[in-house]
């Protein structure tokens, strides 16, 4: 995935009817996250990355510390900044030398870039560390249009949604577009499909979430740094 700018359109009714869609299942919240001592997270990400990404992750530990107790839409858009700011947009190839891996966010920050995965999955376990429950959150991937309305050129993108009620339409928070924005405002993206810790959700329909072996081997990861959900 590359770092293109998206361009907003016009609204689309096809694209609003199926962000409707993703958001017709009522969810379960699921448990809070159990996290290893702050510490042992800043210790494990400079001792593999370095200095630099220590300082990052205590930054980011810091920072969670900060919000707790905030308002939903502040925690929202503190998480969406924090990052969006701070890591580096790029590609998997450039910096894993793989064409699609789902960095942890020690990882990602121990390398001070990710792509859109990365983003998505850090903003993800970063708002629920802050209380949001799992039910209101979807890891959404989406076609994004690139080139304007007329264009037919789309690449795969993944960004984050959250729904206030089961049935509301999703805000997107997306790591190349810094303004989190109602889907209706977002006709550039055409989800695909959403999941979280609970499932995979598609058409209205929702199936097991062992479909999806990339989040099942990114959670491992993450019980062996010692952060999990």
């Amino acid at each position: 995935m590359t770092s293109v700018r998206i361009k907003s359109a016009f609204a689309c009714r096809a694209t609003a009817r199926l962000w409707g869609a993703l958001a017709c299942v009522v969810l379960a919240a699921s448990a809070m996250l159990t996290l290893a001592d702050d510490a042992s997270l800043i210790a494990l990400a400079k001792q593999r990355y370095g200095a630099a990404a220590g300082a990052l992750v205590q930054e980011w530990r810091e920072f969670i510390v900060a919000q707790k107790g905030v308002p939903e839409a502040d925690a929202l858009k503190r998480v969406n900044d924090f990052f969006n700011r701070r890591i580096r947009f790029a590609d998997d190839a450039e910096i894993w030398r793989q064409p699609d891996y789902w960095a942890t966010p020690i990882e990602m920050m121990g390398k001070g870039a990710g792509d859109c995965e990365d983003y998505t999955i850090a903003k993800y376990f970063s708002l629920r560390e802050l209380g949001v429950p799992a039910a209101k959150l979807r890891l959404i991937y989406v076609k994004a249009r690139i080139g304007g309305p007329a264009s037919s050129i789309t690449q795969a993108h993944m960004v984050l949604g959250y729904y206030e009620t089961p049935d509301a339409q999703p805000l997107v928070l997306d790591s190349l577009i810094g303004e989190i924005r109602p889907a209706a405002q977002r006709p550039d993206l055409v989800p695909v499909f959403s999941f979280n810790a609970e499932g995979v959700y598609a058409g209205g329909a929702v199936s097991s979430i062992e479909r999806l072996s990339r989040w099942k081997d990114l959670q491992l990861k993450m019980k062996a740094e010692g952060y999990t959900p």
